[in-house]
């Protein structure tokens, strides 16, 4: 098997892997309605410890693996581009669309948990006015003002900016043969920072600290050539490690309710590597399909949730059965997702907002 090789050329597998963790987010989500930790949900019906579970299994990484992700092209998108054109370029890709997301479709999301939860039966006008003069938990089930699961890209925006200041002083070339001699050991071991960064910035289990870890392992380590051929090299007792480990988890959890935060790094991390190199493997690769998802990932994230709690409230209201109603949910939303994507994408302006 061949380096991993992060060149001027686009490495077809991180987008294959970011299209692939926006995917996972319609199950996840699905499985939110009857998630059994405390999280609450904009439409919950009960406690249900199968789903929950699955949700504990995907969560340590899926999330993580975006911002290691938008480190790696951040370090690629800056051997092309000005720290000027970057930061312009992250206003249009992040910030516009955040804002635009704030305003139209998160309150979506909060007028549906009116309805669920406390029969609201007023419009949208009203609940918008509600949204932006009520605050609570930010979480947004109640009704009230919350940046929804646009989080990511409102964090993102601010890690991206953040880190512009941290490549000034610690340039990539002044560090890159200094993680190129990191050992297997260590680089296993980076789960322990990220787990202490994770109490910095912590608003709700959303932290701040440990993104801007994950986004600054992928800028200076996990784009590092060295480094990954490693991973590669030992990637036989990784990848046992990681489902010994995945399977601990699962038990841990069904049966005693346990989640620790540094538990979650470490299951998060060695995944996070494991899928690295199988996606250099298998799926750095160019199809008609790949292509497709690679353009319509990010709009895809930004619009999912609204409709799929939009279309949870209704369906657990047509059907009984936990089953049915989990699978049209998450069915019924990607294939409702996609067809605004199409929507979107034949409105000009909507287009430039949010599906470019």
């Amino acid at each position: 098997m061949q380096p991993v090789q992060l060149t001027g050329k686009r490495d077809h597998y991180i987008d294959n892997l970011r299209s692939i963790s926006i995917l996972l987010l319609f199950p996840v989500h699905t499985f939110m309605i009857w998630n059994n930790f405390g999280s609450g949900f904009y439409v919950w019906l009960e406690e249900n410890k199968i789903y929950s579970t699955l949700i504990v299994l995907i969560n340590p990484w899926f999330m993580p693996l975006l911002f290691l992700l938008a480190g790696i092209s951040a370090r690629l998108s800056l051997e092309k581009r000005t720290t000027k054109e970057f930061v312009i370029q992250r206003i249009n890709k992040l910030l516009i669309p955040f804002i635009t997301g704030m305003v139209f479709l998160v309150p979506i999301q909060t007028l549906y948990a009116r309805k669920f939860f406390y029969n609201y039966s007023d419009g949208f006008i009203e609940n918008w006015r509600y949204f932006f003069t009520h605050f609570t938990d930010l979480s947004g089930y109640d009704g009230a003002f919350t940046p929804g699961h646009l989080w990511f890209i409102l964090y993102l925006f601010i890690i991206s900016i953040l880190s512009l200041i941290i490549f000034r002083y610690l340039p990539y070339k002044k560090v890159v043969q200094v993680t190129g001699k990191l050992h297997i050991s260590c680089i296993i071991l980076l789960f322990i920072p990220i787990w202490l960064m994770y109490y910095i910035g912590n608003f709700g289990g959303f932290s701040i600290g440990k993104n801007l870890a994950l986004y600054l392992a992928g800028y200076y380590i996990i784009s590092n050539n060295a480094v990954m051929e490693k991973a590669e090299k030992n990637i036989k007792w990784i990848t046992l490690l990681c489902l010994a480990s995945t399977l601990i988890s699962a038990v841990l959890y069904y049966k005693y309710l346990f989640y620790g935060d540094i538990w979650v790094c470490y299951i998060g991390w060695i995944t996070i590597l494991v899928l690295l190199v199988y996606g250099k493997r298998f799926l750095n690769k160019k199809t008609k399909f790949m292509e497709f998802a690679r353009h319509a990932s990010y709009p895809v994230y930004i619009l999912h949730q609204s409709i799929l709690v939009a279309l949870a409230y209704y369906i657990t209201r047509e059907f009984n059965n936990i089953i049915v109603q989990a699978s049209v949910i998450c069915v019924g939303s990607l294939i409702l997702t996609i067809m605004a994507y199409y929507i979107i994408n034949k409105i000009p302006v909507a287009r430039k907002i949010i599906a470019q």
